[in-house]
């Protein structure tokens, strides 16, 4: 075995030589321009190590570890505890076995399970072991009084041939989690245990990751916090140790799984979800085989949850009320269009947008600015020169009196001021000194990274004064910029170098990062879309020949082999930055300190990284979220979108999709991705529209423009240098956006009331079909269509050159209606069958589900505008003629509103009855309403016994219009209840 060295990055650096080419030149406009010291790319290379799931010499360490023996049961009122023993001769494979262990079975609730298994004693033997503590992530705790008898599941054990356990489901026998056969691995840097699954599993969760809904079979998925663009099938910017598992049955009492094989359309199927959550913020593997899944983390404990569903809407909200949290209720606002893009450079330019989106009338609610309105790259300083207080004061009243937002990005490491330049002083950094809230290194000397701005240290989050620290930084940046809300990126945590590589270099600070910049010379953005060279021929062969020639004069890389490392433990000793298991990470020879602050920086609490790396941006949420409450005085709800986060970051903050490619693989997923984070309690999700990366085109961008009207979080984005990608650039993609988003704006009061109620009961906005048809199999892995609550299902053109797509429509064999958006008939297709649907460009299928009623306004170039309109409602009756829905109405920004309104809706023969509660007066009248699915011409109509004379019925159509209500409602549509009868 070869033993690794860390290299100081410090020993690369250089002064700066002249002659030196213009693509290692960088001019910030904070200063004059100068030559600019560059990061020698090599500070971004770690180790070669080679992941143990790739190395053919690794040990399994099944074949080879002794297991536990489980003794001295103590019971307890809601469960039980053993002692666990190794039961052989250590077998110390990746990492020092721990010789006995405690076992904790708690029955929390009738509807969930938690098991834990941790060191039983902690002392000098074994005083790098970390367990992760409540105050970083809660754990979920008893209900009071839950029983092995009143519990949905049941737990046993066995020690022949060495201790396993079971956990199975009552109603059914099945067994949920078993693992027997296998050995329990438990070592201070590797534990491993694993389970049997059915021969034909639908596993869903295990984020992040880019890719489909349904977990494939021999996968390998790894958890750990990157800042990566969004490669297939690789970790990403967040961790979620949860999986929700879904299992189907005949529905002929036999409890017997089906299998996809099988599935026969003329059969009747029922189906039980569970879910487990594995509470552990380390580097994480789960290897999905044949019947069975093996889960491997690089330290701390095994504390599983488990939620017994039985459907997927249980078990979502079970994990959310009971463990993670329930999501932050979002401003009404924030549910507009917003637009960004790395690239604005002044107050003039945005102001600029929002003009052309109003000469357009196109809806806009939030102007976003990337990094470039920030003075050298640094948080809570803006550049005067282009984004300076003053203007950006008038600028902001004129937007904010137009009834629209801003929000600036913030990231998460700060820049370390030159020492020997007076004139580099960041009052910032001055603070949080004067704090010591940074990071350090094992020395205890500060820690040194590089980001955007050149060397930069990182708030340290356990540091009890750290959050008043990036709370003051907020509030005093507010007095400057009334900004609304944040945008909180690079906190996977990430740095652009390996090590403490500012140690020593401050005085060439600021530092242009290792790499080019999108636009600099040797880095112009020649990429488009698939098809592109159909569409527009002549670009797409300058831009090829444009990347030709960057790539000749650019030169290719290394042919050189690469030679991977292998480390083994040493007895006593934890190796944080070269642990002895190597987890499959997305970074280049998966090192962890690559790209990233290194697994030995240290926090104030003595923890270091290695043990909760992937909590940083977590943590970094939180402290936005305190901040923002400080900023406005508790009164409105903090508006923040995060990349990196966690199990429970959902409480506080939204999530974007990250770094995605102007490539139509990345919308396709990007529906993935949102179903997801529904599971993950974060229904706050977008992606970047049109892609970030490289350029987009008019058939992309039309296509996705369309998709992320229905995403609860809708933005285009797109990196420095590409084309702009306003939907306004183009004149089909104007029309298109305006269509979809005449059906998001009409439907905002339904979204609204869908996020109160996932923040109220946990349950979800973004639905996979499987989900709400939970005893359809075929449904199961169906990830290119989807609901947004139970009414409204989207079915998005996925592919280049496409006039129409194929969509399912769910539960026909059961006597399901749906009706088309547009047209509002219904929907002539086979039950189980894949239609085709016409869908040229600018058009995108959308479908309201019978026996769904929705409130609807008129769509508005803002939300302001949009709320101050009449109301209609949309019922759609079910084959019954029954129909259900509610509304929810606040403020739209308020923590602890002073008022709020809730709206029942009910329709069943023949008659709409309304009914509201709550002290929100709602002023705007009724203007119609329109039910689909009267099957007979009505007599007549009354509202509340009054015959009504604006009627009209397609008996063709079977629509049935009521208008010119807003006499009879103007004192509020819902200030009185009322029925309609016809």
């Amino acid at each position: 075995m070869i033993n690794l060295m860390v290299t100081l990055v410090g020993a690369w650096l250089m002064p700066v030589a002249s002659g030196l080419s213009q693509s290692t030149l960088f001019t910030t406009s904070a200063s004059a321009s100068y030559a600019q010291f560059t990061i020698p790319a090599e500070a971004d290379v770690g180790a070669q190590l080679i992941a143990n799931i790739d190395d053919p010499q690794a040990v399994d360490a099944q074949s080879v570890c002794p297991g536990y023996k489980a003794s001295n049961v103590q019971q307890s009122s809601h469960g039980f505890t053993a002692r666990l023993d190794l039961a052989g001769k250590a077998c110390n494979v990746y990492g020092t076995d721990i010789d006995t262990l405690t076992l904790t079975v708690d029955y929390q609730a009738s509807d969930r399970l938690n098991i834990q298994i941790l060191p039983t004693y902690v002392d000098a033997s074994n005083s790098s072991w970390f367990i992760l503590s409540e105050e970083f992530v809660p754990r979920p705790e008893s209900g009071g009084g839950a029983t092995n008898s009143s519990s949905d599941l049941t737990f046993s054990w066995s020690n022949e041939p060495s201790f396993h356990f079971k956990v199975v489901r009552k109603a059914t026998g099945d067994v949920l989690f078993d693992t027997g056969g296998t050995v329990l691995v438990y070592e201070n840097q590797f534990i491993e245990f694993s389970t049997f699954l059915p021969e034909e599993y639908n596993l869903y969760g295990l984020g992040e990751h880019f890719n489909q809904l349904r977990l494939l079979k021999d996968a390998n998925v790894t958890m750990y916090a990157a800042d990566i663009g969004d490669p297939i099938d690789s970790n990403l910017y967040g961790q979620h140790p949860f999986y929700l598992d879904t299992r189907y049955f005949k529905a002929d009492g036999s409890h017997k799984h089906a299998k996809r094989s099988a599935f026969n359309a003329s059969e009747q199927y029922t189906s039980y979800s569970h879910g487990v959550f594995l509470r552990n913020a380390h580097g994480q593997e789960v290897l999905l085989r044949s019947q069975r899944l093996t889960w491997r983390t690089l330290g701390g404990g095994i504390d599983l949850t488990f939620y017994s569903g039985p459907t997927q809407a249980d078990v979502t909200k079970q994990y959310q009320v009971s463990t993670v949290g329930l999501p932050a209720m979002q401003q009404y606002s924030t549910l507009g269009f917003h637009q960004c893009r790395w690239g604005y450079n002044n107050w003039s330019e945005l102001a600029e947008v929002v003009a052309n989106f109003e000469k357009f009338e196109i809806p806009l609610e939030y102007i976003w600015t990337d990094i470039d309105y920030m003075h050298g790259y640094r948080d809570f300083d803006n550049d005067q020169h282009r984004f300076s207080y003053s203007e950006g004061a008038k600028f902001l009243s004129q937007l904010h009196d137009s009834g629209r937002y801003y929000v600036p990005i913030v990231d998460a490491a700060l820049y370390i001021p030159n020492p020997e330049n007076a004139s580099d002083a960041y009052d910032t950094y001055t603070r949080g000194a004067a704090d010591d809230v940074f990071i350090k290194n094992p020395d205890g000397s500060l820690y040194i990274g590089a980001v955007w701005p050149g060397y930069t240290v990182y708030p340290d989050w356990h540091h009890p004064r750290a959050t008043d620290f990036w709370t003051n930084e907020l509030v005093l940046w507010a007095g400057n910029l009334a900004y609304d809300g944040v945008w909180y990126d690079m906190a996977e945590v990430s740095s652009f170098c390996v090590g403490s590589c500012g140690t020593g270099n401050l005085t060439l600070n600021p530092v242009h990062p290792p790499f080019l910049l999108p636009g600099e010379p040797g880095n112009i953005v020649y990429d488009y879309p698939e098809y592109f060279n159909i569409t527009n021929a002549t670009e797409a062969a300058a831009a090829s020949a444009g990347a030709a020639s960057q790539a000749a004069s650019v030169g290719s890389s290394s042919s050189t082999s690469i030679s991977y490392l292998r480390t083994t433990p040493t007895p006593g000793v934890r190796d944080v930055n070269y642990p002895p298991y190597v987890i499959n990470h997305v970074q280049t020879g998966h090192d962890l300190s690559v790209h990233a602050i290194s697994p030995n920086s240290t926090h104030s609490d003595g923890v270091q990284e290695y043990d909760v790396h992937s909590l940083f941006g977590h943590q970094g949420l939180n402290a936005t979220y305190q901040g923002l409450l400080k900023v406005w005085s508790g009164k409105r709800r903090p508006f923040i979108i995060g990349r990196s986060t966690f199990a429970g970051s959902g409480k506080w903050a939204g999530h974007w999709g990250g770094d995605n490619i102007s490539k139509w693989g990345s919308m396709y997923f990007s529906i993935a991705q949102a179903l997801s984070f529904s599971l993950f309690g974060i229904p706050m999700f977008g992606v970047d529209t049109c892609g970030f990366n490289g350029n987009t085109d008019e058939e992309l961008c039309n296509r996705w423009m369309q998709l992320s009207a229905f995403f609860p979080f809708y933005r285009n984005h797109n990196v420095l240098s590409a084309i702009p990608q306003e939907p306004y650039r183009w004149a089909s993609v104007i029309e298109a956006t305006k269509t979809a988003m005449q059906v998001r704006y009409a439907l905002l009061p339904y979204y609204y009331t869908l996020f109160h109620l996932a923040h109220s009961t946990g349950s979800t906005v973004m639905r996979a079909l499987a989900w709400e048809f939970s005893n359809d199999p075929t449904l199961a892995g169906v990830d290119t269509q989807f609901l947004v609550g139970p009414a409204i299902m989207a079915i998005p053109v996925l592919e280049p050159q496409a006039d129409s797509v194929n969509g399912v429509f769910p539960g026909l064999a059961h006597g399901e209606v749906w009706y088309d958006w547009y047209t509002q008939t219904v929907v002539d297709a086979e039950a189980g069958v894949n239609t085709t649907i016409s869908a040229p460009l600018g058009h995108i299928p959308v479908y309201v589900r019978g026996g769904n009623i929705l409130p609807l306004q008129e769509p508005a170039l803002t939300t302001r505008e949009a709320r101050k309109s009449p109301w209609s409602l949309l019922a759609a009756l079910d084959s019954d003629g029954a129909a259900s829905g509610q509304l929810y109405l606040d403020d739209g920004v308020s923590v602890d509103p002073n008022a709020t309104l809730k709206v029942d809706f009910s329709a069943s023969r023949s008659s709409l009855h309304v009914s509201a509660k709550g002290d929100w007066a709602e002023k705007n009248p009724l203007a119609n309403v329109t039910v689909l699915g009267v099957k007979q011409r009505p007599s007549s109509v009354k509202l509340n016994g009054k015959q009504l004379s604006k009627v009209q019925y397609n008996s063709t159509s079977h629509i049935l219009h009521v208008g010119d209500l807003q006499d009879v409602t103007r004192s509020g549509a819902w200030a009185e209840d009322w029925v309609l009868e016809w």
